[in-house]
């Protein structure tokens, strides 16, 4: 299934035999392509796979590395790949990504072992990447974990620049920390209060913008730079990617008093942490929990 005007073109291994007696790629249920695809907001809506068609109108194109239908990728043979197929699409067709489903599909192709994510090489102007596979073969990789490479393919693929914000790790004397609570019906996650930087703001005007808005607080002290981190993904509406820097900011405990409806900014919770609970939680960073008791 393939057309003009794609962002990306997703590679299978080969039609299993699910995928073959329904006609359609990544068709046995239990295959999380198609959850992964809107998860990671390839596609605006959760499509069947009998609708594979349909996603070429959001720029999106599916192809297998292999055609012959197999129990199981093993059961393939070095000739049952054609990677010279592969770069006629590429060349005929340019989209802009060409994202393999599982290290299998990229290696039946190339005859080359890859890591996970971008590759160095490239065909004609196409770039490559290599996701975890999705089949059900490959649970002992979590959903987080395959999310995450997805979103970042998502990111990279839009040409969209990243968000820049700055937040604050606000930490009371008993040594909580406020975080608000993100997501959505695939996942959520804890994040501490902060948001994007708007044009000519130095650092500290952001981070006491934000907090007065998200939190209510005034006049606090600024501590120092805990860390920098950037990444890829859709998440951010109008941004391919978020670059955070958070600062730690050292407060009396307080009851939260935010000025805007954080609702309409995405944020459905927000509560305190201890050490102890925030070991618990899902939170971004995913190792929050052992950076603020090392800090502590």
């Amino acid at each position: 299934m393939l057309a003009p005007g794609l962002r990306v073109v997703f590679c299978g291994i080969n039609p299993g035999r699910v995928s073959a007696a329904a006609g359609a790629h990544f068709a046995n249920p239990r295959n999380d392509f198609w959850r992964l695809l809107h998860a990671a907001r390839f596609t605006s809506r959760l499509y069947e796979p009998s609708e594979q068609f349909e996603v070429l109108k959001e720029g999106v194109g599916i192809t297998n590395a292999a055609y012959r239908t197999t129990p199981g990728s093993g059961d393939l043979h070095k000739g049952d790949f054609d990677g010279a197929r592969l770069e006629r699409l590429a060349r005929e067709l340019r989209p802009k990504w060409l994202a393999f489903v599982g290290k299998e599909a990229y290696r039946g192709a190339f005859g080359e072992r890859p890591e996970l994510g971008v590759q160095e090489r490239v065909l004609e102007s196409t770039r490559l990447f290599v996701l975890p596979s999705t089949s059900p073969a490959n649970a002992a990789v979590p959903w987080a974990e395959r999310l995450r490479w997805f979103r970042e393919l998502a990111g990279r693929a839009s040409g969209l620049p990243k968000r820049v914000s700055v937040r604050g790790l606000v930490v009371d004397e008993a040594g909580r920390t406020l975080l608000f609570r993100y997501g959505s019906e695939y996942g959520w996650w804890w994040v501490a209060p902060g948001g994007g930087q708007e044009p000519g703001e130095t650092d500290e005007q952001t981070l006491r913008r934000e907090l007065r808005e998200e939190c209510g607080l005034e006049g606090f002290e600024i501590g120092p730079q805990l860390w920098a981190e950037e990444g890829w993904s859709l998440e951010e509406p109008g941004h391919g990617g978020w670059s955070h820097r958070v600062y730690l900011v050292r407060v009396p405990a307080f009851e939260n008093r935010p000025q805007l409806d954080l609702r309409e900014e995405g944020s459905h919770e927000e509560r305190w942490f201890t050490v102890e609970e925030l070991a618990e939680a899902p939170t971004r960073p995913a190792d929050l929990a052992a950076r603020l008791r090392e800090l502590l």
